[in-house]
């Protein structure tokens, strides 16, 4: 049986109990049995986690070129890789679906999207388009800044991937909320985002 590693709120790198200290349930829906406690993250919590994501995107994820990005991006996807029976695993647990379903089919996906949006930082660029006058017209791709992502709880970490790959790879910054009903995986994969070496603040879980 796989064992549950990180029941915390990733919050600027580290991985902290909510402010007040609160947590909810987590079940196995096949066997309706409790799993863990899991930090409940409240406003301060995710106060700290914009403020961390904030400092990270006007700091060194903004400055970092962007094929240092993508090569985080990429090692990201060789951890998940590396960890992927243990996730498929988690996956099961805390979704209820086959744990051969979450492997083949969900976590190869992860890998497979990750990997793509880790070739996307230093290929995205504006263009000057051609127009009649005295004009110069000309488009500037940037990224927005902080983006506030939630992802449900049916494909957990396939819609993770989904919206971490593209963000993180127009250089912006996250704050991630999982369902309440599948946080464990999500979080695991938090601790795969600081393995990897991301700067503090780049990816936040509440």
């Amino acid at each position: 049986p796989v064992s549950v590693k990180q029941t915390n709120l990733l919050i600027n790198g580290e991985f902290v109990p909510s402010v007040k200290g609160k947590t909810f349930e987590t079940f196995n829906p096949a066997t309706e049995e409790k799993i863990a406690d899991v930090a409940e993250g409240g406003t301060a919590d995710i106060d700290a986690a914009v403020a961390a994501a904030r400092a990270a995107f006007d700091g060194p994820w903004r400055t970092m070129s962007a094929e240092d990005r993508g090569k985080l991006i990429y090692r990201l996807a060789e951890l998940i890789e590396e960890n992927i029976d243990e996730l498929a695993a988690l996956e099961a647990l805390d979704n209820g679906k086959p744990c051969s379903v979450a492997k083949a089919a969900d976590l190869g996906l992860v890998v497979k999207t990750l990997r793509y949006y880790a070739g996307w930082p230093d290929k995205i660029h504006g263009s000057v388009i051609p127009v009649s006058g005295p004009y110069l017209c000309y488009t500037k791709a940037e990224p927005v800044g902080v983006c506030a992502q939630i992802i449900p709880w049916n494909f957990p970490l396939l819609m993770m991937a989904w919206k971490l790959g593209p963000a993180l790879a127009a250089g912006n910054t996250i704050v991630l909320k999982p369902a309440e009903q599948t946080p464990l995986s999500a979080l695991r994969v938090g601790e795969l985002i600081v393995e990897a070496g991301f700067p503090k603040g780049v990816v936040n879980i509440v």
